[in-house]
């Protein structure tokens, strides 16, 4: 799929979808006593991301954000926080999985079924460098699930602080 060849309703949708998150993103703030706190980093594009998580019962109980960037990586963080609060922890773990495959320059011919309204974003899969502003919400979220104790980030090589 090239740019030209997405449909108009998707480009809009794409547009609104973007717009929209990155305008009054949800879930957006701190929790009182997080249970986990992650970071994550895009030092190409300069969007930073720090997620906060309250887990209870193996179900991730609350999960807010605080996303500075770009507009897609601040809707990719509203996105993310609208379709995996209230979901059990593997399940969550495992949409993360999902997002990051599908977003993969490998996978850009396939369509996104990801949670939530991800599908409005298949669009920045033309964009390599933009694929990591999609994703960092995604990368920061798996690592922090995972026990990760640095930050993540979109470059391989770096480490953070």
């Amino acid at each position: 799929m090239n740019s030209a060849a997405l449909e108009p309703d998707l480009r809009a949708l794409y547009r609104e979808t973007v717009l929209a998150h990155s305008r009054a993103p949800h879930h957006f703030g701190t929790l009182d006593h997080p249970d986990r706190v992650a970071r994550g980093h895009n030092p190409l594009c300069g969007d930073k991301i720090s997620l906060y998580l309250q887990i209870g019962d193996e179900r991730i109980a609350a999960l807010r954000h605080e996303t500075v960037g770009c507009a897609i990586c601040v809707a990719s963080a509203s996105i993310m926080t609208d379709a995996l609060n209230g979901h059990q922890v593997d399940d969550a773990l495992a949409a993360a999985d999902t997002v990051l495959r599908e977003f993969s320059l490998e996978q850009r011919e396939q369509p996104v079924r990801g949670p939530g309204e991800m599908a409005a974003l298949s669009g920045v899969r033309e964009y390599p460098s933009r694929i990591k502003c999609a994703t960092l919400p995604w990368k920061t979220l798996a690592g922090a699930l995972r026990g990760a104790d640095t930050a993540a980030t979109t470059e391989q090589s770096e480490q953070e602080d």
